[in-house]
């Protein structure tokens, strides 16, 4: 093993060497196994993450190796995830048009981003800042976001038109409209495709490459029955005038919603310059003018939205004519006697501009550009940087969680040891890495991780080749995945988040605890209801779960004693039976004395005090205080200075180390004296009941018999 503990500090990657023949050979296999099932899942992610397919490749090849260079996880793989595709189109979606140019360097910005917020937390060591999202919050999350994943696929499924808003329920809602309009061909390729993985799946020798084999034979289904049939025409071969003339309107629209946005930008810029230099008055007038620019863009959209909702329900016929000639768009029974047309049923999928995209079968992946990702710096812009700076930071932790959770379960089993900055830190140098590639954001993958332990990966290397072997894939294999349907992929994101699906946890977390059930069930709600916008999820339900937190510390289990027939001191509401003492207030303080709770404390012993008028002794059975802080300290000086004036003695036992450190730190020690701070309740009570005398003499509290041998 390389020793040079500086050099291995910053490339991690040198603590694999020497790395001997048979490590290596396992290595590769390894990395070609994974590839095999990475390739056709990866380019259903990037659909998931609303981009082209190839990102996925790209997410699945420079993330990859850099990630496993730089992690501390040698069997971690990294690229494209359910989870954090669904995360980063959510944060995408409401700022630009998924698969368009601005969508694309939206996402190499927000890959960047969370690339920088990784590295920086691992960096600072900062790894246990995820522990403020607590688990019933994560299953809340995931079960919800297997969810909207599911759902979101369904237009892919079944060949029917999705509606993009701000509000992912109302569009799966809206989707209901066009379901008439199924087309059965995709639908079918979708079975097919279902019912292909699964039996492939149930064999012991096909299961790991199921994936591949599905899409190999799917390809060659889709390739030799003709699925895919695409056109473009422009607006003027639409026969019926009415149409032609909603679909020139259409592109008027957009095309003045694009200057207005584009107009937004740049006085957006000049906002700023006028608000660095506090010129208040012109700030304000630019301020009404991009709100009235915004509110115009609005209108044009949502006249949009109908526009293209009523377009999406048409079926057009077209007339069959010589390729060099536009062949002509009529309505579905609307074809004039004597015009033949070329068999099939056409619908409007976009129009982009003076082009209209038609499709007349099912959709499938197309044109993939061959080679490498070029490099490519990421816009940086303070506007873009403003509005995704939130998901940037939840995606960051989310997909941090999930790399550590899978790295963790992979260590157990090959006793590996596990830094979690480290893992931040390779995380943040492949997505940083990435971000420069085409790629967006990536995180530990729990399918890959998977199979790159049970093939043998013994290093890092595994995820090397593994994203070597992608390499080779984008050069030489693009042009054999064109008639790959998109229902394939569709089938293969949903049988990859069913396992996500684990409603038997959160049931078994309600029984842990009924207040972490609430956490879990409030996250799924809100995260199903507020989607896209996944991360009010999160954040609400972090804040719950802390605020319940603090709740339950406000008020900590506070028990009034009473002698058992052992001898030992318990609960009396758990035991009522149990004789207490008229001249002894005992009481057990299980939590921390902070200022949260140290007025529930004072309360809860003035109100015992009250309720013994001839009690002399208070004693804190202190064993359960772990820390004390400013303001619990002051409390207790006061608490002890207020019964002694009542003729009352404050008297402690069990109290640790932290707490004692304290009080003589203040002072609070010495003033309420060495000699009624005990190691433990039996000696505080030997010395009250001395002290008492007579007094105590027939208390029961005192006379216990204490248990015979056998």
């Amino acid at each position: 093993m390389y020793d040079n503990k500086w050099l291995v500090r910053f490339f991690p990657f040198l603590a694999w060497f020497p790395i001997n023949s048979v490590f290596l050979r396992a290595d590769v296999m390894a990395g070609i196994t994974g590839a095999l099932v990475l390739v056709p899942k990866a380019m259903a992610y990037a659909q998931l993450a609303g981009l082209p397919v190839y990102f996925g490749l790209y997410t699945a090849f420079i993330p990859a190796i850099l990630g496993a260079l730089w992690g501390s996880s040698r069997q971690l793989a990294t690229g494209p995830v359910a989870i954090v595709s669904l995360m980063t189109a959510a944060a995408l979606a409401p700022l630009a048009i998924p698969l368009s140019e601005d969508y694309i360097g939206l996402a190499l910005l927000l890959t960047l981003m969370v690339g920088i917020i990784q590295l920086s937390l691992g960096v600072l060591k900062l790894g246990t800042i995820v522990n403020f999202v607590s688990h019933p919050v994560i299953l809340g999350f995931m079960n919800a976001a297997a969810i909207i994943i599911a759902l979101s696929q369904l237009d892919m499924l079944l060949g029917i038109p999705k509606g993009r808003s701000d509000s992912f329920l109302a569009d799966i809602w809206g989707m209901s409209v066009y379901l008439p309009l199924t087309h059965w061909p995709t639908l079918a390729m979708s079975v097919f495709a279902l019912v292909l993985m699964l039996g492939l799946k149930k064999i012991p020798a096909l299961s790991k490459p199921s994936v591949l084999i599905a899409v190999v034979i799917t390809t060659l289904v889709s390739y030799a029955t003709g699925f895919a049939h695409k056109a473009t025409s422009a607006p003027d071969t639409i026969a019926d005038p009415v149409v032609r003339e909603l679909v020139v309107k259409y592109s008027q629209a957009q095309l003045r919603i694009d200057a207005i946005k584009a107009d937004v930008t740049a006085k957006a810029a000049e906002l700023r310059t006028l608000e660095k230099a506090r010129d208040a008055r012109a700030a304000a007038d630019l301020n009404y003018k991009i709100d009235l620019l915004n509110l115009e863009a609005f209108g044009f959209e949502q006249q949009n939205k109908e526009r293209l909702e009523y377009m999406r329900k048409l079926s057009f016929e077209r007339a069959d004519t010589p390729p060099d000639q536009a062949a002509t768009l009529y309505l579905k029974g609307g074809v004039p006697d004597g015009v033949k047309t070329d068999g099939h049923q056409w619908h409007i999928k976009k129009v982009d501009g003076e082009v209209m995209n038609l499709t007349g079968g099912g959709d499938v992946v197309g044109n993939i550009p061959a080679g490498l990702p070029s490099f490519r710096i990421p816009a940086l812009s303070l506007d873009a940087f403003m509005q995704l700076f939130a998901a940037a930071l939840i995606i960051a932790l989310v997909a941090f969680m999930e790399s550590i959770s899978m790295a963790k379960a992979l260590a157990a089993k090959t006793k590996q040891r596990l830094d979690p900055n480290q893992e931040l830190i390779g995380q943040g140098i492949a997505n940083m890495g990435g971000s420069f590639f085409q790629a967006y954001p990536a995180t530990g993958s729990f399918t890959g991780s998977v199979i790159n332990l049970q093939a043998g990966a013994k290093t890092g290397f595994g995820m090397v080749f593994n994203g070597l072997f992608v390499a080779v894939t984008l050069l030489f294999l693009t042009p054999f995945l064109y008639h790959l349907p998109k229902a394939t992929l569709g089938v293969i994101i949903l049988l990859a988040v069913a396992g996500l699906l684990t409603p038997g946890a959160i049931k078994h977390a309600w029984k842990a605890s009924k207040m972490d059930g609430v956490v879990a069930i409030t996250t799924f709600f809100v995260t199903l209801i507020a989607a896209p916008h996944l991360d009010k999820g999160i954040l609400i339900g972090a804040a719950l779960a802390l605020a319940l937190f603090l709740y339950r510390t406000m008020k900590p289990r506070v028990a009034q004693l009473g002698r058992y027939a052992d001898g030992t001191l318990r609960d009396v509401k758990v035991n009522p039976d149990l004789p207490t003492s008229e001249h002894v207030v005992a009481m057990r303080f299980d939590g921390e004395l902070y200022f949260a709770n140290v007025a529930y404390f004072e309360d809860t012993i003035l109100g015992a005090v009250a309720g013994k008028p001839k009690a002399k002794y208070v004693l804190v059975v202190g064993d359960g205080i772990n820390n004390l802080d400013a303001t619990g300290e002051e409390v207790i000086m006061h608490l002890h200075e207020r019964l002694r004036e009542s003729g009352i003695t404050l008297v402690f036992s069990g109290l640790k180390k932290q707490v004692l450190d304290v009080m003589r730190n203040t002072g609070l020690f010495d003033k309420i004296g060495q000699g009624y701070i005990f190691a433990n309740e039996d000696q505080a009570l030997t010395a009250i009941y001395e002290w008492l005398g007579e007094d105590g003499k027939d208390d029961l509290f005192c006379m216990v018999s204490k248990p015979q041998p056998a």
